[in-house]
């Protein structure tokens, strides 16, 4: 029942959720594009170029997410992010944003591009294909060694996860990458002591969702879904689901 409940909710906060006027920016957290095995989290090709033609219809202009976390960025200033890594990012979301001529960053997880999880075999970027986008303009980041809960591990997995994830985006694409999008992304799932583990790391920007929940310290995102047609889409950017958490 999870798909339909999630849709209800959104549908319900698009009709009926307050929309807040905005200062900065606003960082749009996708998953895959036409890979149904990611449920909820999967988008369209389709539907994400519905996505860009509304938001550029409306005013907006897309900038990387670096830059909304630098400086926050303007009120009609939106990111798109990819967390996972995953193959459809490669094959269908790039040359979209190609074409579009957009800014884009993309967190994997380590171990499933190093092919150590059978399951993300072939259904997640390679190295390769991932240094091929870095040089079409794509930023790197990292999202954890193994995509833990950090609240459900201890404080010697928080230095691995954050440490040897960065350790190895450096040895495989050159990239020191000071980017982190912490894994499920919520409130709950990122300790304390994670962000200051995060930090000797050598992370200055952490990412996490959503607007008005995320931990304190962390640079918001607003995450996308299956569900959010032009409708929910509009509302999503102008501020809907600002107090609105994915769960799973």
């Amino acid at each position: 029942m999870a798909p339909p409940r999630m849709y209800c909710e959104r549908l319900s906060l698009a009709t009926f959720g307050a929309r807040r006027k905005r200062l900065g920016g606003r960082i749009l957290a996708y998953h895959t594009l036409g890979q149904g095995e990611w449920g909820v989290n999967d988008v369209s090709p389709i539907q994400f170029r519905r996505h860009l033609d509304l938001a550029l219809q409306l005013g907006y202009r897309f900038v990387p997410a670096s830059v909304i976390a630098a400086n926050g960025g303007g009120p009609k200033d939106l990111a798109i992010t990819f967390d996972d890594g995953a193959c459809s990012v490669c094959t269908n979301a790039a040359p979209i944003l190609r074409e579009y001529g957009l800014p884009y960053t993309v967190f994997p997880v380590t171990d499933w591009a190093e092919g150590k999880v059978e399951y993300f075999v072939g259904r997640v970027m390679t190295w390769r294909e991932m240094d091929e986008l870095m040089a079409q303009g794509a930023e790197i980041g990292s999202h954890s060694v193994s995509h833990p809960d950090f609240a459900k591990i201890s404080h010697a997995q928080f230095e691995e996860e954050l440490g040897e994830s960065r350790r190895i985006i450096q040895a495989r694409l050159g990239c020191a990458t000071e980017a982190f999008a912490v894994p499920f992304g919520q409130a709950d799932n990122w300790p304390a002591a994670a962000a200051v583990a995060a930090r000797a790391a050598g992370y200055a920007q952490v990412y996490a969702q959503a607007e008005e929940t995320r931990p304190a310290g962390t640079v918001a995102r607003t995450f996308v879904s299956r569900f959010d047609g032009d409708f929910i889409f509009k509302a999503l950017v102008m501020g809907a689901f600002d107090w609105w958490e994915e769960w799973f």
